[in-house]
């Protein structure tokens, strides 16, 4: 069995646990790593009627090992989307990150999460993004994302954890499940590497991409507004990357492909005194000069 190492610099985490053998193995190597100090936080979507019984398995985990633990129920409902649950689920946890003042917050998002997650947004067209999404960033630590499923599930076998199964995991009808059932079963060793280089490659390239833009907007009258005219004589598909950084920049990312070809059209060719519509909460008035990103009147 391959021996699975955490390192994690010391301080206050917010870990995740759903209860699931992923969360419950993390939570296990975690309290083997010297200098931690950990709030066990966990969500019920409230979208399966035995999801009470998670929450209580959880708690009892968390008092097993003796650190805090903290739970929202979200009613959502048995036809909640899963990115409306995903939202739900981190808004929680930045909350409890923000009051425990923690480092960040830890999930058990592991290799297979990684590809599923690649496959998904391919499939979903969500561009450049989409194939590197699921990776660590400034509050979120994912370290067992070199890991591959077996290897948590060999883990928990071989140091005799239990944990609870999500009863909806077995059902293809959501399309990440499908993907995890009927996809990821073909991949062998070598197609696994293979896909991991090209999120790797996606991941660097996209780092140096966003660099640009950056650089781009910060040559721009202000953080709030952007040249027209540099806007318009730029290539299409450039335009649209700047829109979505620059709609990043301000913390909006409640936008899609659809979102921003309709947004990057409507800034090229709206007559000045115009206002393109962004998120319901901010709009882009355009002018002859320049493209001003605004609240919403109310």
């Amino acid at each position: 069995m391959r021996e699975i190492q955490l390192e994690i610099a010391p301080g206050t985490y917010v870990i995740a646990v759903s209860g699931g053998v992923d969360s419950v193995v993390l939570l296990e190597l975690l309290r083997q790593v010297p200098d931690l100090r950990l709030v066990v936080a966990h969500f019920d979507h409230g979208i399966r009627e035995d999801s009470e019984a998670d929450r209580l398995f959880v708690q009892s985990l968390a008092a097993h090992y003796g650190v805090p633990f903290v739970y929202k129920t979200g009613n959502l409902g048995a036809h909640a989307s899963e990115a409306a649950a995903r939202e739900a689920r981190y808004a929680f946890l930045r909350q409890v990150m923000k009051a425990a003042d923690a480092k960040a917050i830890i999930t058990a998002h592991h290799e297979d999460d990684m590809f599923e997650t690649a496959i998904l947004n391919i499939l979903r067209g969500t561009g450049r993004k989409g194939l590197s999404s699921l990776k660590n960033t400034q509050d979120i630590v994912r370290p067992l994302l070199s890991v591959p499923k077996q290897d948590i599930i060999a883990y928990a076998k071989d140091q005799g954890l239990t944990w609870h199964e999500d009863s909806t995991n077995a059902s293809t009808v959501y399309l990440r499940n499908y993907i995890r059932h009927k996809l990821m079963p073909h991949f062998d060793v070598p197609a696994r590497q293979q896909l991991r280089q090209l999120i790797d490659s996606t991941a660097d390239a996209n780092e140096e991409i966003d660099a640009i833009l950056a650089g781009h907007l910060s040559l721009q009258p202000s953080a709030d507004v952007l040249s027209r005219h540099e806007f318009v004589m730029l290539p299409h598909e450039v335009s649209r990357e700047l829109i979505a950084a620059w709609l990043r920049a301000h913390e909006i990312r409640s936008f899609d492909k659809k979102a921003i070809e309709r947004i990057t059209a409507a800034a090229k060719t709206y007559t000045p005194g115009k206002l393109i519509d962004v998120d319901g909460m901010h709009v882009i008035r355009v002018e002859k000069r320049f493209l001003a990103l605004t609240l919403r009147e109310r």
